[in-house]
């Protein structure tokens, strides 16, 4: 990647390593509370918050990759902030058509308060940080997928009280959402074991890091020995949006898939997670991800939640 100049005065959400560990914990935790308060006043999904504390702001959502949880997550939350959000696809967009990264950025940071985007390329993300007027936030890249992962501390969290010395394990490719499972293990104190095959690791600048700043992180091709004694399991699909090695994937990944016999290897009291789309069969057996162990819906919703909280903290709020 790139090294690019960001301009200090905007609250960028574009790593997780970019948080200090208390900015992370407010975010978590604002999100915790950001959800007991709709508990408590929601009505109907399209509510909006009694003090509107985004009315006015509005945020312009770029989208090079298709998206579910992230568009809709994204577009209620401001919604139910009080904002506004405009939805942009590259073919939507002079960018589709080779305007550049950072001329978009200028242009749109005279129209919205911020962006978000779901990038094809890190370093697309970098630029537009570098050139934009307002926030950006990173709704995935290439590299990592950090609102998926304030979800996932949030969900663990509710499911089993605080994550710090919890033991997390990865089975599978070691991702973009594998990365951003590795920073996070560093800013909230808990222990992360990859089992993933040599050829899809994750990248080891990542992993020095991570060690670097006092991290816990034990990288195998051993699945079980992994998720031995864990207190969560996660995955991820194998083959992404791009890939064209579909069935070198499948098939050097197919003993990283979290069956039931995997999960018994963990603690009795383990859940299971996954960022979703799933491909039962393949990374994860329809046993487990339907099963008792499993906290993916609870998941999913929380997505909307953080992303409320991710929002309200780029904000100032």
């Amino acid at each position: 990647m790139t090294d690019y100049k960001l301009k200090k005065d905007h609250r960028h959400f574009l790593d997780l390593i970019s948080l200090s560990k208390v900015e992370a914990r407010e975010i978590v935790d604002k999100a915790k509370a950001l959800k007991e308060a709709a508990k408590s006043i929601n009505q109907s999904k399209g509510f909006v918050h009694p003090e509107a504390p985004l009315e006015n702001q509005s945020l312009a959502m770029i989208f090079e990759k298709p998206s579910t949880r992230t568009r809709v997550s994204f577009e209620m939350a401001m919604h139910q902030l009080g904002g506004k959000s405009v939805v942009l696809q590259n073919h939507d967009m002079q960018l589709g058509r080779g305007e550049s990264v950072s001329d978009t950025a200028r242009v749109l940071s005279c129209f919205v308060d911020a962006i978000m985007l779901r990038a094809n390329s890190h370093d697309a993300l970098l630029e537009m940080a570098e050139h934009s007027n307002v926030p950006i936030i990173n709704a995935l890249t290439d590299f990592s997928h950090p609102c998926q992962i304030m979800a996932d501390i949030l969900t663990y969290e509710e499911h089993r009280g605080s994550i710090k010395g919890k033991k997390i394990a990865w089975s599978g490719d070691g991702n973009n959402v594998a990365i951003s499972w590795i920073h996070a293990s560093v800013l909230f104190d808990c222990e992360m074991a990859l089992a993933c095959p040599e050829e899809y690791s994750p990248l080891e600048q990542v992993v020095g890091w991570a060690k670097n700043n006092g991290g816990k992180i034990t990288i195998t091709d051993n699945p079980e020995e992994a998720v031995k004694d864990a207190d969560c399991v996660i995955t991820d699909t194998w083959i992404s949006m791009g890939d064209e090695d579909a069935d070198e994937r499948l098939n050097t990944l197919a003993p990283y898939q979290v069956s039931e016999d995997l999960m018994d290897r963990a603690k009795s009291s383990a859940i299971f997670m996954h960022c979703l789309p799933a491909h039962r069969g393949e990374e994860v057996s329809s046993e487990v991800i339907d099963g008792p162990q499993s906290v993916i819906w609870d998941e999913a919703e929380n997505r909307l939640h953080t992303q409320k909280a991710i929002l309200m903290w780029c904000f100032g709020k």
